[in-house]
């Protein structure tokens, strides 16, 4: 038996460092469905990554081994571990390229590489999947990492014994959740908020185009809180229990909140004319997926669906996932184990393919 063979149905856990934030999740397939049999978080000191490098190894381990000894709700079964890296750390492009030899298509792709990313392609680890047809030629998405993060997180996997099956982008693990969770049968846009940034992401059957704009919901809570000068505390809940939604202080807050907010939304109109205009017209996006923490805020897809002239809503992927026995984590506190559920939904065959 081949090691590929061994290892097909060998089970992953999902670990995702954010800004601030770790989360763990492994999900098992049950005859019943989908069952999580272990997930937790912790914070750790933000001073541990610079420009998604882990500068601080020692200290990320001590955090994560803290986590699974203290925070960790029910069981993780396996050492082998999907990661994210940050998609804004990341870059990403759709190429088009004639028919070539798998030799030539590696040499065109980094050469369209090298003229793109403003990063020398020898600092890079590049990789690319077929998307699909565009006339005689074929379409790329290509997507580059610099070295300096991907090496640390395998210097991380090293120091907690784990084995690192797969590293991919936060935006595409969250994409996974969306997608096997929602019958997206027609291209959509996600917008996902974390704590300092949102991720976009254009969805046709699987990620097209990404990007990243500042502002998440980290950001809005610090706005509120200078705009209103109430402390980070008050303007939590300012957020998180009125937001842009009908209140005494709406219009305050939304007069705090709408240059962020129409920098979101310039981006995404950006987004949708690339598309558009990479199709020809033949296709168009005609919804949005909100998800992560920031698309709790009440109110925000109403101003979205405005702004924009297209039905915005917020994801709720958990409703084909049990905790089964364990105690499940609050709705609101559901959507920061987005992108580390997508990542724990990766069936081992396909990395083995």
């Amino acid at each position: 038996m081949s090691v590929g063979n061994i290892y097909k149905d060998k089970p992953m856990f999902g670990l995702d460092i954010g800004s601030s934030t770790i989360k763990v999740m492994q999900i098992n397939s049950r005859k019943n469905g989908l069952q999580i049999s272990g997930y937790g978080a912790t914070q750790f000191d933000p001073s541990y990554t610079e420009n998604g490098v882990i500068t601080d190894l020692e200290g990320m381990a001590k955090s994560i081994k803290s986590m699974f000894d203290n925070d960790l709700i029910g069981h993780i079964t396996t050492r082998r571990v999907a990661m994210s890296v940050p998609t804004s750390r990341t870059y990403s492009r759709v190429l088009t390229l004639p028919k070539l030899s798998n030799k030539e298509l590696t040499e065109a792709i980094h050469l369209e590489a090298e003229q793109y990313i403003p990063v020398p392609i020898d600092d890079l680890y590049v990789d690319f999947d077929a998307i699909g047809e565009n006339g005689e030629n074929y379409d790329y998405f290509l997507v580059a990492i610099p070295k300096t993060i991907v090496d640390s997180y395998m210097q991380l996997g090293e120091i907690l014994g784990l084995e690192i099956a797969v590293l991919e982008t936060s935006m595409n693990a969250s994409s996974r959740l969306v997608s096997q969770s929602e019958e997206i049968n027609t291209p959509a846009l996600f917008v996902d908020f974390g704590s300092v940034s949102a991720d976009l992401t254009i969805y046709d059957g699987k990620p097209i185009v990404t990007g990243t704009v500042p502002g998440g919901g980290a950001t809005f809570t610090q706005i509120i809180s200078q705009k209103l000068g109430v402390n980070e505390r008050i303007a939590t809940t300012i957020k998180s229990k009125y937001g842009l939604g009908v209140s005494k202080k709406q219009k305050e807050v939304t007069e705090a909140l709408e240059p962020a907010l129409t920098s979101l939304t310039k981006e995404i109109k950006k987004m949708l004319r690339y598309y558009e205009d990479k199709t020809g017209g033949k296709k168009t996006i005609n919804q949005i997926v909100t998800l992560g923490g920031g698309a709790n805020m009440p109110g925000l897809n109403d101003f979205m669906t405005s702004e924009l002239r297209m039905p915005t809503r917020m994801c709720h992927p958990w409703t084909h996932i049990s905790f089964g026995k364990l105690q499940p984590t609050s709705d609101v506190e559901k959507t920061m184990y987005v992108t580390v559920a997508g990542l724990a939904l990766i069936d081992p065959k396909e990395v083995w393919k």
